[in-house]
């Protein structure tokens, strides 16, 4: 056994995986595996991806995983006896589908969270890691507003916490370039096929980070957390209009067409979305730290039973000055992310 697995923190614990099917449970469980965790418990309510990762881990022998739902708190519960560490990545995520069935995105976005939030009590879990989105902040659709109230719920689920009981937090992410979902997929898609690209607006920036560097930040944040912060990892920025230029510029030659051939489409914004993402609001900086890698948002309401002192390691002291939104922050150049992108094997 490596050092490395000797003095992680995830040695020798026993960690449930919520939606360990997607795109960020996959890698949490790839990663998570290699610090020699007692156990890992995985539970996603997707039969067939289920299946294939079944077999993907047939010969290790302390992966289990089943067939469950959030929604589902029996099976929650169950799932999280002798549970150490929960990572809660399960979630309706796509914005469009969440607005037209709303009431199914609360059962799992909000109901789903508090389910696990109870099953934590139950089982006196250490801690409890939720997985948010940029989308989180100043919210115009649905998905948005839910992963809010699931932010909301764990900071609050926090607050009433006694003694050694289980110690909730948050993440938010930007755009995770190459999960399913992203853009990159739909623009590569787009691109093999001769275009056009579509795109929704020239002017669009988002912020991005790669599916190891989402990981990355919810395993750290998992044993930095105090109680009921949110915490983002600084991103770089891009615009839109340049990630479709140098996919096309990188990606056509490889199926046969020259850059020039591919047209980009703008087709407008779609409803609910907007023209940057925000991280960081105006209300959350005047209570957030920064640290070299990472904002920390502290809870807005104060522990109702203890008293929490919120230390990190390289904190600075004089706090966050403004927002952290797309809009306002440099966009990397086209060789830069031309550059971003062959170097994390994105396109």
């Amino acid at each position: 056994m490596s050092n490395q697995q000797k003095l992680s923190p995830w040695h020798n614990q026993r960690v449930l995986i919520t939606g360990v099917c997607g795109s960020v449970g996959q890698e949490l469980l790839r990663q998570v595996i290699n610090y020699a965790p007692a156990e890992i418990i995985g539970l996603d309510n997707n039969e067939s991806e289920l299946f294939f990762l079944n077999e993907a881990y047939r010969d290790t022998p302390n992966v289990h995983l089943f067939l469950g739902d959030v929604r589902d708190r029996d099976k929650l519960s169950w799932a999280m006896r002798g549970v150490d560490i929960v990572l809660h990545t399960a979630a309706f995520k796509h914005v469009i589908i969440c607005e037209q069935s709303p009431g199914t995105a609360i059962q799992t976005n909000i109901l789903g969270v508090q389910n696990v939030i109870d099953a934590a009590y139950q089982n006196r879990v250490k801690r409890v890691l939720f997985t948010s989105s940029d989308k989180a902040v100043n919210p115009t659709n649905v998905m948005g507003t839910s992963k809010l109230m699931g932010e909301r719920l764990m900071t609050a689920a926090n607050a009433r916490r006694r003694g050694d009981g289980p110690i909730f937090a948050s993440t938010r992410f930007g755009n995770v370039l190459g999960s399913r979902g992203s853009v990159i997929p739909l623009f590569k898609k787009q691109i093999a096929n001769g275009g056009p690209v579509t795109l929704t607006d020239p002017r669009m920036t988002r912020f991005i980070m790669t599916l190891q560097q989402a990981v990355r930040l919810v395993m750290d944040s998992t044993f930095l957390a105090c109680g009921g912060e949110v915490f983002v990892t600084k991103m770089p920025v891009v615009k839109i209009a340049d990630l479709a230029r140098v996919m096309i510029d990188v990606l056509a030659p490889r199926y046969g067409f020259a850059p020039e051939q591919i047209e980009i489409k703008i087709i407008g914004v779609k409803p609910g979305e907007k023209m940057y993402e925000e991280l960081l609001n105006e209300e959350e900086i005047r209570r957030t730290i920064e640290l070299p890698d990472y904002f920390v948002v502290l809870p807005a309401f104060q522990s109702v039973y203890e008293p929490i002192k919120y230390q990190y390691p390289s904190m600075n002291e004089a706090g966050v000055a403004r927002p952290y939104n797309s809009a306002v922050e440099t966009p990397i150049s086209q060789a830069e992310l031309k550059d971003y992108l062959l170097t994390h094997q994105l396109i």
